[in-house]
């Protein structure tokens, strides 16, 4: 204090004193700013170098988990490798080639979406019935209906289809509670063909030894006359698109272990049903070593009428051939309806034999008299 006040008077002394505390002073802080800065720095350098640190640690961890994955997808694929050549080398014989067939690639999408509606009218006895549902059990892609009124046009049967999503339609119709008829149509356009159902055994009659898997896709087989005859095509085409089961169809099965054949002889349609089954168990996988077992049911179709349109329109074909049952009972009862005159008309028709069997007159039988 007194250095201060000596200065302000005008003291030579005490000004130097003052000047150089002042120094001190400055020489201090200045001192002080530099550690300081040089504190800063040092934490600065510190601070870089844990980031640096952390970094190749990352890149370290990064690469040992890319190796790691190499080294897992390298086992996977090894083993891989070696399932594919197991499978290769216990991989049964393809004589036809399958493995390659691209028509043939699974494919689980419902493309052909086929439905048939199976139902009969009123009037139907227990063995028909019996051959409709039998039809129905061979069929997993039909839909039922109840019986059809008989006072209706079978025209409405086409609503009726419309109504339940089907494109094909197999109709037994029942007259006199004697004879069945059958219908194949393709709704809505056409054409559709009218049978004679004959020769009905149905699966519960016969009884045979053949069996299959219920929902199970048939193969259809027609006879060779089904190519040549114009009308039989068409059929051949109805057919495969009532009976036929659809690929992929959400009711089906995809196995292959039983055969519908539609045969051509004496101007009507045969019906089988086999069973396809090897013939030990050990040729499962022989195409060649299948034998076929008869399931059933069996009937005749004899055709009679087929139309351009939907149970309507032009008529396509008609069998020349073709009597109805009712035109058969009238002859019968006709042949047998009086005894007597059936035996003048044999005795007419010896008559009229020993006269056309009366050898001429030898002129050399008069010589040895």
């Amino acid at each position: 204090r007194h250095s201060v006040s000596g200065a302000r008077r005008g003291d030579p002394a005490c000004a130097a004193m003052v000047k150089r505390k002042g120094g001190k002073q400055n020489g201090r802080k200045a001192k002080r700013n530099r550690e300081e800065e040089l504190s800063d720095d040092d934490a600065g350098s510190e601070t870089g170098a844990a980031a640096a640190v952390a970094d190749a640690v990352d890149l370290d961890v990064a690469d040992a988990k890319q190796a790691k994955e190499v080294a897992a997808s390298a086992v996977q694929a090894a083993a891989e490798e070696g399932e594919e050549g197991e499978e290769k080398e216990e991989a049964p014989p393809d004589p036809y080639l399958l493995a390659d067939a691209s028509y043939i690639q699974k494919d689980t999408r419902w493309r052909n979406k086929q439905r048939t509606l199976v139902f009969a009218s009123r009037g139907v006895t227990s063995r028909f019935r019996h051959l409709c549902e039998d039809i129905r059990k061979m069929l997993p892609h039909h839909k039922t209906e109840p019986k059809f009124d008989k006072t209706a046009r079978l025209h409405d049967i086409n609503e009726i289809c419309e109504l339940k999503s089907c494109n094909n339609v197999i109709f037994f119709e029942a007259r006199k509670m004697k004879d069945l008829y059958m219908w194949i149509s393709r709704v809505p356009a056409g054409p559709s063909i009218k049978f004679q159902v004959l020769n009905i055994h149905t699966t519960r009659e016969v009884r045979l030894a053949g069996n299959c898997l219920l929902g199970s896709r048939p193969l259809l087989y027609f006879d060779k006359p089904f190519q040549d005859i114009s009308y039989l095509r068409v059929m051949k085409t109805l057919f495969t698109q009532a009976f036929g089961t659809p690929r992929n169809h959400p009711k089906s099965k995809p196995f292959h272990d039983h055969i519908m054949a539609f045969y051509w002889l004496d101007g009507k349609i045969w019906f089988r049903h086999y069973q396809i089954a090897p013939e030990t168990p050990a040729d499962g996988m022989d195409p060649e070593r299948q034998q076929l077992t008869e399931i059933g049911p069996r009937f005749v179709l004899d055709p009679m009428r087929m139309l351009a349109g939907s149970f309507c329109g032009q008529t396509l074909y008609a069998n020349g051939n073709y009597m109805s049952p009712t035109a058969l009972r009238v002859h019968a009862k006709r042949m047998l309806k009086s005894p007597y005159v059936k035996k003048l008309q044999a005795k007419a028709d010896r008559e009229k034999l020993i006269e056309e069997n009366t050898l001429p007159e030898d002129p050399t039988d008069e010589a040895f008299v």
